[in-house]
């Protein structure tokens, strides 16, 4: 019996032994989704806010006065050079040519009369049958009428040029603005500024955008072009994209056109300009435009997306996945995007993976069981 009872005590200590200590499980690792920072070659780009503007601006004025007769276009229309756009009373103009005209046929006939006779006074003073005197007098006839004769033909060609400015043409090829001016009024012509405008015609096919760049971004281009990695746009057509403000691309190509020669005293900026193709005439003077110029040559860049990017205070950094399966800190210093993917301009090598999800669970020496993050595989080509 107290064997028994023995055996039975010593069973329920090691039980109680069993339960006092039980086996600790593994510890898991957090999981992460990383992707491998990617090196391709790539050219860096600047933007810059710009206005468009056309570059042809003509304002409609008369060059002689009179009364409106009649208008030939739609407020807001296309035009093209030479369309008709205006008629001015003719009716005076017209007798003024006809006077003109009248004037110079007769003059016209004057000089013929006094060229025969200056030829018959040749023929005459060869054969000593007329007096010196006479063949001066014929002479004299004979310049008065070739003075005559021009006179008139100035008086003809003026009349006729008022004529034709009494219709007058579309100067350039754009979009009209409205007429400023009811047809009945008295329109103020000549060659002064006192005269009548009638209205505007801007140009559209190409246009310009204007836009500013700091002394900074200056410096950089002058610096690009010293070295031979980017021609100044100086000198050459560098290629320049836009994007309108309902746009998510940049999708419209230009090229430079021009560089302001001197920097601004009060901004420290300086102006640039840009040509675009507008055959859909979209773009319209007055718009604002982002647009983007090459910032550098092509060269060698390290990327990585912009997710895996973090911010400690004033510093940013990205959390590398070892092969040993640690987290290493790794401060970087950042450029631009490109194509979706942040430039590590240091701080990272190519190959290395960075952490992209779960960020939260990680801290630097940690173990961790990483992934490949899916997502980010169709940008980065891993």
């Amino acid at each position: 019996m107290f064997l028994w009872y023995a055996a039975l005590l010593a069973v329920g200590q090691g039980l109680t032994g069993c339960r006092q200590k039980p086996t600790a499980p593994p510890a898991s690792k957090p999981v992460v989704f990383v992707t491998p920072a990617v090196a391709k070659e790539i050219v860096e780009w600047d933007e810059y806010t710009g206005r468009l503007a056309a570059p042809d601006r003509v304002e409609v004025r008369a060059r002689v006065s009179g009364f409106l007769e009649s208008t030939h276009f739609k407020d807001g229309q296309i035009v093209k050079q030479g369309d008709l756009l205006f008629v001015i009373d003719p009716r005076p103009y017209v007798a003024k040519f006809n006077r003109a005209e009248a004037d110079l046929k007769q003059a016209d006939a004057k000089l013929k009369l006094a060229q025969l006779n200056d030829q018959r006074t040749v023929k005459l003073a060869a054969d000593r049958v007329i007096a010196q005197e006479e063949i001066d007098s014929r002479r004299n006839e004979l310049i008065q009428a070739q003075a005559a004769y021009l006179a008139a033909k100035a008086d003809y060609d003026e009349a006729k040029l008022n004529l034709d400015f009494t219709n007058l043409h579309a100067p350039i090829s754009g979009r009209i603005s409205r007429k400023l001016v009811t047809e009945g009024n008295l329109i103020s012509g000549g060659d002064g500024t006192d005269t009548t405008l009638l209205t505007t015609i801007v140009s559209l096919d190409p246009i310009y955008c204007y836009f500013e760049a700091d002394e900074r971004a200056y410096l950089k281009y002058q610096r690009l072009d010293r070295e031979g990695k980017l021609p100044s746009s100086r000198t050459a057509a560098n290629p320049v994209e836009l994007q309108l403000a309902d746009e998510d691309t940049f999708r419209r190509q230009g090229r430079m056109d021009f560089m302001e020669n001197a920097l601004d005293e009060q901004t420290s900026t300086i102006q640039g300009r840009a040509v675009f193709p507008n055959k859909d005439l979209q773009l319209t003077p007055g718009m604002f435009a982002r647009v983007r110029l090459q910032g550098s040559g092509k060269y060698e860049a390290v990327l990585v997306p912009d997710q895996a990017i973090v911010t400690d205070q004033s510093n940013k950094f990205v959390n590398v996945v070892k092969p040993d399966g640690s987290v290493d800190y790794r401060k970087v210093a950042l450029g631009p995007l490109s194509d979706g993917l942040r430039v590590i301009r240091d701080g990272l090598r190519k190959g290395e993976r960075v952490i992209t999800r779960g960020l939260q669970r990680v801290r630097p020496g940690a173990q961790v069981d990483a992934r490949p993050d899916e997502t980010t595989d169709s940008r980065t080509g891993a």
